[in-house]
């Protein structure tokens, strides 16, 4: 009779006493539970004793989580929150560096769980820290030169303390002083510091601007660039990545005015992080990431690559503002921009007010702006009052004209000398890619907490979203030709170009030249040929008719698998003898009876040409003693003093038969076909899931011709039953052409 689900079996320590095994009544109060437990140990006072879990968080058991525990944990009776939280708060202002130290060591390690936390900060634990962080380091000036290690491991366990404690979110981030702030600020503004040390201060400071609006201005007024660029250059990515963090908590802070870009300021170094816009846009801060964290030599791990697709984002919401203007038809310096496009585009210079007639000047204006693709040629000012993109659109027309001026000319007299139906209109088509691209960036939402979607080319230009604008542009005329569009089929085309950048994108192209030859690559015609293929692989087996159908199919082309791998055993193969210290040409062959019940095996002088029989093979091992299948690594043969030198290649074709106790018999396949073949025949016969990589290629191959033929129309097709014979030779074969 199984026990009541109440009752869990645990194992219970005490320091310098045997475990106990007890039966936990789940039912029972948490403190009878703990007298008990103390009672059997002759302890006093149950009241300080507490449960933990025995292993490396040492969190405390609660009445909440006492669920949590299940058969055969093993947990440990310590002393009470309380009471440690009292022993440490007292240790922690020890006299001696040492004990100092290690008090610390053990307040960083029990801030961890929420409830010792609570107790510790009911003693005013935090403001003790604190204290300790602004006038402790002080006092151990002079201590820093002599005992630097010491005074730097104090330090960081002191603050490894304060943020585990903050984390629980029990204390507010406004109640901390000025002095403080300027305190950890200037252990991130010092160039040489302890890397434990600098890594909890950036933590610390990314805290505070991320919960509090005003802690966010004071830390501003603290940090500037120059101070944080020293920290991107460097080896460590958790450095970099904290400090990453810091710019982004202070950029997504930021009021919108002190987001946005000003030419005028001069002093890029030592400018605070109030103006983001500024520091993101400049030159230097991107060269440094794009050269000292996403080009080095380190993986980008997951955090990093989150802080650099959140920087991404940031940066690409500074387009919002503009993206969201409507531009007022009024407005003579905004109406100014189209007037330059159209210079740009028709070499004319803007002729004065009293030069010819009002309709004529009227009429060739009008003709201009047809020709540049607007939708509303007598006033271009109204094509830029939808939003968005509103007047980003017209900022992207402007780059493009100014900065690949031939590029521009060209799409423009091209289109413009094209029948009305088939051009495309440049302007229209920028509006509406604009648009497009925002919405691929999502520009204006704010980042995802777990996304780590940051491209590297955004990284490698000052004004990455109008070049990215500038090659799409010229994909989408490109695409237009491709399709022979007309006017009709702006949205068709759009919709491939959509297409074409995402799939371009999905890449994650290292540069910008990089994303422009992958767009070369997919071109209309490629495009549709993808379209056909997963139209193929989708939608046409994608029906419950289908997809049922497919299911009672998947036995059958398993079991032929099974038979194939079994048939191959049954041939054998001659395997090649490797020796820890050299390779050895020597070699044995082994093969599956026909009746699939003995593997037959032996040594060979050479190697054999066709099959070698049973007879010739000395050895045998039934099936029925083998006990598993072991492969790569875990194989005992790989796991022999020489083996470690052996190479990768070597470690992926090596598979091993356990029989009896410790029996092996060791293979080293000549190739990787070999080695699928076995170890999935070896698997079928001890009737277990053949998983090779071979064995899901055949099954995809053989289901989906197998699902191609019962899905053939046939009606009315008579399917003979024995294959047409063939045909006798011709008399003679002077129809045969002669290419020499």
């Amino acid at each position: 009779m199984p026990p009541p689900a109440d009752i869990v079996k645990v194992a219970i320590e005490w320091p310098g006493a045997f475990p106990k095994l007890m039966e936990i009544d789940q039912k029972k109060p948490l403190s009878a539970i703990i007298k008990e437990v103390c009672e059997g140990w002759s302890l006093g006072s149950p009241e300080n004793f507490a449960l933990q879990i025995a292993d490396a968080t040492n969190f405390y058991i609660t009445e909440k989580n006492r669920s949590d525990i299940k058969n055969g944990s093993i947990l440990r009776l310590t002393t009470s929150p309380y009471q440690t939280a009292v022993q440490l708060h007292e240790r922690i202002q020890s006299s001696s560096m040492d004990a100092k130290l290690e008090a610390l060591k053990d307040l960083a390690n029990a801030s961890r769980d929420i409830t010792f936390a609570q107790e510790f900060i009911n003693l005013d634990g935090i403001s003790l820290l604190t204290q300790m962080v602004e006038s402790g380091t002080e006092r151990y000036q002079k201590l820093q030169k002599i005992m630097k290690p010491c005074f730097g491991d104090l330090l960081s366990f002191t603050l490894t303390a304060f943020v585990e404690l903050m984390d629980h979110s029990i204390v507010s981030w406004d109640t901390f002083s000025v002095a403080f702030i300027k305190k950890i600020a200037s252990f991130v503004n010092k160039t040489a510091m302890d890397t434990a040390v600098l890594q909890r201060s950036l933590a610390i400071l990314e805290s505070m601007v991320l919960n509090s609006q005003d802690l966010y201005h004071k830390v501003a007024q603290e940090i500037t660039i120059g101070q944080l660029i020293p920290h991107l250059q460097g080896t460590d990515q958790d450095i970099q990545t904290y400090t990453i963090a810091v710019i982004n908590a202070l950029f997504l802070k930021a009021p919108e005015e002190k987001r946005q870009y000003d030419e005028h300021i001069v002093d890029i170094l030592n400018c605070p992080l109030t103006e983001m816009a500024h520091i993101l846009a400049q030159k230097q801060l991107r060269s440094i990431i794009l050269s000292n964290v996403i080009r080095s030599n380190t993986p980008i791990n997951d955090e990093m690559a989150h802080q650099l697709y959140v920087l991404q984002v940031l940066n690409f919401n500074l387009l919002e503002d503009r993206m969201m203007t409507k531009m007022d038809p009024q407005d003579q310096a905004q109406r100014d921009i189209i007037f330059e496009l159209r210079r740009i585009a028709f070499d004319v210079e803007l002729e004065p007010n009293n030069s010819g007639s009002i309709e004529k000047r009227k009429s060739m204006y009008t003709r201009d702006y047809k020709k540049l693709g607007f939708i509303n040629h007598v006033n271009p000012a109204v094509d830029f009052t939808q939003i968005p993109p509103g007047m980003l659109a017209l900022d992207n027309m402007l780059y493009f004209a100014r900065h690949h001026q031939d590029a521009y000319i060209r799409i423009v007299l091209e289109n413009s000398s094209r029948e009305d139906k088939h051009e495309c209109p440049f302007g229209r088509s920028s509006i509406e890619l604009t648009k497009m691209l925002c919405e691929i960036l999502k520009v204006g939402e704010l980042p995802s907490e777990n996304c780590h979607d940051f491209h590297p080319m955004f990284f490698t230009h000052d004004r990455a979203f109008e070049e990215f604008f500038c090659i799409c542009i010229q994909l989408l005329n490109k695409t237009w030709k491709e399709m022979r569009a007309t006017s009709e089929d702006f949205n068709k085309v759009m919709q491939v170009v959509r297409e074409q950048i995402m799939r371009a994108l999905t890449a994650k192209p290292n540069s910008l030249d990089q994303f422009k030859s992958r767009l070369q690559n997919l071109s209309y015609t490629e495009i549709l040929k993808i379209r056909q293929s997963e139209r193929m692989n989708q939608e046409d087996f994608q029906s419950r008719p289908i997809l049922e159908l497919r299911e009672k199919i998947q036995p059958e082309i398993m079991e032929l698998i099974k038979q194939q791998r079994l048939n191959r055993l049954c041939e054998g193969t001659c395997f090649r003898k490797i020796s820890s210290r050299r390779r050895q040409d020597k070699f044995w062959y082994c093969r599956l009876s026909p009746n699939h019940k003995v593997l037959h095996y032996g040594d060979l002088e050479e190697s054999p040409q066709g099959e070698v029989p049973h007879d010739s093979l000395q050895d045998k091992l039934p099936v029925a003693d083998i006990k598993a299948v072991i492969t790569g690594k875990d194989c005992p043969h790989m796991k022999e003093k020489g083996a470690l030198k052996q190479n990768k290649e070597v470690l992926e074709l090596a598979f091993s038969v356990l029989y009896e106790s410790d029996e092996y018999l060791n293979f080293i396949a000549p190739d990787k076909h070999e080695y699928c073949v076995w170890t999935d025949g070896l698997n079928a016969l001890l009737g277990k899931e053949m998983t090779s990589e071979y064995t899901k290629s055949d099954m995809d191959t053989l289901l989906s011709m197998e699902m191609k033929l019962r899905l053939l129309d046939l009606e009315n097709i008579q399917i003979p039953e024995a294959p047409p014979p063939i045909p006798k030779e011709p008399s003679n074969y002077d129809f045969v052409y002669d290419c020499n």
